[in-house]
């Protein structure tokens, strides 16, 4: 296989792949209304159907409200990033440097000029975010900018630049908030069953329901328990790729793979939690700063890749 990176054609397919977990993040979302849905239904009837109205209503709520929801979030989820954050927008009297890599990296974008923020912590680390290309926002910590070299700057930008390109931002909010979704409602779902479980009577319950009803019971109770661990692996999936697909995209915009190489080495050794972020915005950041990541971390939990394995592949990439 070439070590020579198609960055066109890894675009397309990334966003491509990220539509398709979009859809299968809905679906799941939908799959869980029904099942709600369908044990109501079979309650109410004293039977299991085999087709439930009220399961198809539950799932079409679902699914409108999973788009609603993440809509809601696109228009507001950067406001709302930034202000958790504490940023501060600076102009170029500011910090000329950083604002100068910010517009050269625009223009090898080929997108408009965002906005750029600074974080007042000594911790080094950088974030993108935005609703759509012209409306991005590049925020990068103190720490960053007094430690880094220029071509290490031009690396961290470049590949911030490329996820507003990529239009990773907006796709990750939309992931987030349709994973947070599912989580909430089968929570809730689990909660309702105890507090409902504690309250009834064995023979009332055996009165009412058959065994195909119990084995409806148990294929809830999976379903509950399984759907956030699902959408949770899909949304760090997401994640670990478009971590990739930015670093790629970031030697496509600046032709210089060791600016990169070399800033990720120092991110590894210095990225560190600071106020302003939480779990909830961890995987907006170049670094995650809250946890750190291995080869041999949980495909579950973990945000990024290794940093290892992306410096790796960064000294593989072709022209």
């Amino acid at each position: 296989m070439s070590a020579t990176t198609d960055f066109v054609a890894a675009q397309r397919v990334n966003r491509r792949n990220t539509l398709l977990l979009l859809i299968v993040l809905t679906a799941l979302a939908a799959i869980v209304g029904y099942v709600i849905g369908w044990l109501l239904e079979g309650e109410a009837s004293d039977a299991v159907p085999l087709w439930s109205r009220l399961g198809l209503f539950a799932a079409a709520l679902m699914a409108v409200v999973s788009v609603g929801w993440s809509m809601i979030s696109l228009a507001f989820g950067d406001k709302m990033v930034l202000a958790m954050a504490n940023a501060r927008e600076i102009d170029k009297a500011d910090a000329p440097q950083v604002y100068n890599v910010v517009e050269e990296m625009a223009i090898a974008a080929g997108v408009p000029m965002p906005k750029v923020m600074i974080l007042e912590t000594d911790a080094l680390n950088a974030f993108a975010t935005g609703n759509k290309i012209g409306h991005g926002t590049i925020v990068v910590t103190r720490g960053l900018l007094d430690t880094m070299s220029r071509d290490e700057l031009q690396g961290v930008v470049a590949h911030e630049m490329a996820h507003l390109a990529n239009l990773d931002t907006r796709y990750m909010v939309i992931v987030g908030v349709t994973v947070g979704l599912i989580a909430l409602v089968c929570d809730m779902l689990l909660r309702t069953m105890a507090w409902g479980g504690s309250g009834r009577s064995s023979n009332s319950s055996s009165d009412k329901k058959g065994s195909g009803a119990g084995l409806l019971i148990i294929l809830l109770i999976v379903v509950a328990i399984f759907a956030p661990l699902a959408a949770k692996a899909v949304q760090m999936a997401v994640s670990r790729q478009r971590e990739y697909l930015a670093d790629a995209t970031s030697v496509q915009f600046t032709r210089n793979p060791n600016g990169l190489i070399s800033a990720l080495g120092k991110l590894a050794d210095k990225a560190a939690p600071f106020p302003g972020v939480s779990r909830a915005t961890q995987h907006l950041f170049i670094v995650n700063p809250v946890q750190t990541f291995t080869s041999k971390s949980s495909a579950l939990l973990a945000t990024h890749p290794d940093i290892a394995d992306r410096i790796a592949r960064l000294r593989n990439l072709g022209g």
